[in-house]
């Protein structure tokens, strides 16, 4: 193609013809279905994925050779991978000859019409396509596609809207894992570069939402041990309110916003108010902490299970087996009371116990123990929040194990 127009089609509900049955054809018409085309296939045969779309209604199949220019009568847009170039040449001439726009798919340089390389962002707001062309060279254009969709990722991309939402705008809770960038969730990122306003939590990753626009407003509503500045209920009218006035609103949380994360009030206040709400896990620090400090919280023949409980209140009866592991959440404060509990409860006072404090920065450090010794231990040490308490058997499997 010596020249190129970029164009965007509506296609739904208008006919697409597409000659030949193969992989390519099957591609394309897959994408083609679901934007809304109604697509008639003309080929002696299908192979396996096109079958699947004939079979389920959404393509109709006339199984025999092009018959000629009749085939095209009625469509807007022609697809030809007939995998035969004398059917395809005549193919691109009878749409020609009838003014209708042909994708060539095995002539990508001399084509009439062409399809880019494509990928879809889903943003809150709706879809983003980011399309690229290279002049007759696909796999330049798939290169070029791929690093931008890649950009988007790793949230180099402002999504943001540039025009005033029309409706109410919308609120997503998303999960910022144990504060580290790069465990972040693509969709994450996603939310992230399509916010107007973040309300971000003291153990989020905070190095992300200082890379965010100048124009992206912060709410800072941290929580310290013992000092709620912002309280919840706060916290859930803010959600409310910045939403409601059209903007799109990103809940950036330590952690998964439903491991004691209060994300459930959050979205319950926020569906209340008549919002849309969109959840998205993180990497929970009940999990992913113990791992950094090389604890798996169930191991082969040591632990089938394990118990995620909040240690700044009273510790339910839990299982006291061996072969269960407890992982507490914000437990530093009351660990003497804990411990007690624990030993009243029937764990044993040589039970295994570590405290990964700042899991993943540069200053994680572990402190291991016993329930006998962990409260002694970490009052010499100054352990302090936040961190992650982990009891049972499969703390021995810790590097650190070997200086108790």
């Amino acid at each position: 193609m010596k020249s190129a127009f970029p164009l965007v089609l509506d296609l739904s509900g208008r006919l697409v013809v597409a000659v030949g049955g193969g992989p390519v054809s099957a591609r394309r018409i897959r994408a083609l279905t679901d934007e809304g085309a109604v697509v008639r296939v003309v080929s002696p045969w299908v192979c396996e994925d096109l079958m699947e779309l004939v079979l389920g209604g959404r393509v109709e199949w006339h199984a025999r050779e092009y018959a000629g220019a009749a085939d095209l009568s009625g469509a807007w847009l022609v697809h030809t991978a007939a995998g035969d170039s004398f059917v395809d040449r005549q193919v691109a001439r009878d749409a020609e000859d009838q003014r209708i726009w042909v994708v060539d798919a095995t002539a990508a340089a001399a084509t009439a019409a062409s399809i880019p390389a494509r990928a879809d962002v889903t943003t809150p707001d709706g879809r983003v396509t980011i399309s690229t062309y290279a002049a007759g060279d696909p796999g330049l254009a798939t290169s070029l596609r791929d690093g931008v969709a890649d950009a988007v990722a790793r949230g180099e991309l402002d999504l943001r809207r540039t025009r005033r939402r029309d409706s109410a705008g919308w609120v997503a809770l998303v999960g910022g894992g144990p504060g580290v960038d790069g465990l972040l969730t693509t969709r994450g990122h996603e939310l992230l570069r399509s916010a107007d306003v973040v309300v971000v939590d003291r153990l989020a990753p905070r190095a992300l939402v200082d890379r965010l626009p100048d124009s992206v407003r912060v709410i800072d509503v941290g929580k310290t041990p013992g000092h709620h500045a912002v309280p919840q209920w706060r916290i859930n009218e803010i959600l409310v309110e910045e939403a409601s006035r059209g903007l799109g609103v990103v809940r950036l949380k330590g952690g998964d916003p439903y491991v004691l994360g209060r994300g459930g009030e959050e979205r319950l206040a926020c569906e209340a108010a008549g919002l849309s709400v969109e959840v998205v896990p993180g990497v929970t620090s009940a999990v992913s902490v113990p791992a950094a400090a090389g604890i798996p919280v169930t191991h082969r023949g040591v632990a089938r299970g394990f118990t995620v409980v909040t240690g700044h209140e009273a510790i339910p009866g839990l299982p006291t087996g061996r072969d269960h592991t407890l992982v507490l959440l914000m437990g530093v404060t009351q660990l003497a009371q804990t411990v007690e509990l624990l030993v009243a409860q029937g764990r044993p006072a040589h039970c295994p116990v570590a405290i990964v404090e700042r899991g993943f920065s540069p200053t994680q450090r572990t402190t291991v123990g016993t329930l006998a010794t962990i409260v002694e231990l970490a009052l010499a040490r100054s352990v302090e929040s936040p961190a992650v308490i982990v009891v049972g058997d499969v703390v021995r499997l810790s590097p650190d194990w070997h200086d108790v």
